[in-house]
């Protein structure tokens, strides 16, 4: 009936080309965040991803990736989320990497059947890394005394206002190496036999798109638009599919646009919304780019 309706319809009015959805997971992967530091997660990715994936008529769902990682439980809830819709929709995921997709971002990025990026793009980084700051000397320098009481043994495990211990430097390495594995055996499963041997490929380095297209860990070097127009045709629509508005008609964060102007998010923050950015930044500081 729809492709009947559809012949009624004047010629020039008519839509021609197949329309493929377009979704932007931009941003640092954080599991919370605020209306200063909009995140990218599950929650705010789910939404725009299911909307993409509902396109009866799409052959395929295209999504843009440019993150330098975070949480790596976001990152791996993505991938699955995207997976388990291209499985029901049976739709197949083009990704195309901007700036940069690292750590939890070449983890999203995974998802794709097809992973594609620009020779300047930065891939890779698949390790693990821990950061803080330790302030006990400090604590002694302006006579202020940490008071700490618990119940367990390990209550109080890396305390940052406390000496370094090394049993407990020990095991937040092993925690780290459990979760690295994981990232190997997801990439490692992803891209197969795509993959080159390289000793430095797991190392946590990364890469431009053009090396990362040597070692395996993208399929091509390409844009979206003249990629998806040379496999679909010249008359192929891109559709950019947006986050719902939330309160007051605001975006969901992390999904479908830009995150804004840092100054102007830092001058509207309070202190914790500031630390935030700063986390933020420093992600993005590490690849040479600003947030």
């Amino acid at each position: 009936m729809a492709g009947f309706l559809k012949t009624l319809v004047p010629k020039r009015f008519r839509k021609e080309g197949v329309a493929i959805p377009v979704v932007r997971l931009h941003g640092a992967i954080m599991a919370s965040g605020s209306q200063f530091r909009p995140p990218l997660n599950l929650a705010t990715a789910a939404p725009a991803l299911e909307k993409a994936f509902g396109y009866k008529q799409a052959p395929a769902v295209a999504i843009s990736i440019n993150s330098p990682g975070g949480s790596p439980v976001q990152s791996r809830l993505i991938f699955q989320r995207i997976r388990a819709l291209a499985a029901e929709k049976n739709k197949r995921v083009l990704v195309f990497v901007e700036d940069v997709a690292a750590s939890g971002g070449y983890m999203i990025a995974l998802a794709g059947d097809e992973i594609y990026a620009d020779p300047t793009s930065i891939v890779g980084s698949i390790g693990v890394v821990s950061g803080g700051f330790g302030f006990p000397e400090m604590l002694k320098k302006i006579g202020v005394e940490r008071r700490v009481y618990t119940a367990g043994s390990n209550k109080a495990i890396l305390d940052p206002f406390q000496p370094e211990r090394e049993n407990e430097i020990e095991y937040l390495k092993s925690l780290q190496l459990e979760i690295h594995q994981v990232f190997i055996d997801m990439v490692k499963e992803r891209r197969g036999a795509k993959l080159t041997d390289d000793p430095d490929l797991f190392s946590g380095l990364f890469w431009t798109g053009g090396r990362g297209l040597a070692l395996g860990l993208v399929d091509g070097l390409a844009d979206m638009r003249s990629e998806l127009k040379k496999r679909y045709g010249e008359k192929t629509r891109l559709e950019l599919v947006l986050a719902p508005k939330g309160l007051f008609g605001r975006k969901a964060p992390g999904v479908g646009g830009p995150s804004g102007d840092m100054a102007e998010r830092i001058g509207s923050a309070g202190v914790a919304a500031v630390a935030g950015l700063a986390e933020e930044k420093a992600l993005w500081g590490r690849f040479g780019l600003s947030g």
